[in-house]
């Protein structure tokens, strides 16, 4: 029996950039909206999304929504 599923890879990032570190921060798999499927994610990456969220203006920058890299199947370095 050969099944053949298509697996949908999220397209965009939403971002929490530190503010104190630069290049440090959090980034979750989202759609075009910004909307995180919490379902999908593992315990601790859905606690760190609420964290991050929480931590707006604090420790983190607003949320940034942005496109991914397309990823290549021929990519080899």
């Amino acid at each position: 029996m050969n099944i053949n599923r298509s697996v949908d890879l999220p397209s965009f990032e939403v971002r929490f950039a530190s503010l104190f570190r630069q290049g440090f921060g959090f980034a979750f798999p989202c759609d075009s909206q910004g909307h995180v499927d919490l379902d999908s994610l593992s315990e601790r990456a859905r606690s760190n999304y609420f964290y991050a969220r929480a931590m707006v203006g604090r420790e983190n920058a607003v949320p940034v929504v942005r496109p991914l890299a397309p990823v290549s199947a021929n990519a080899h370095h």
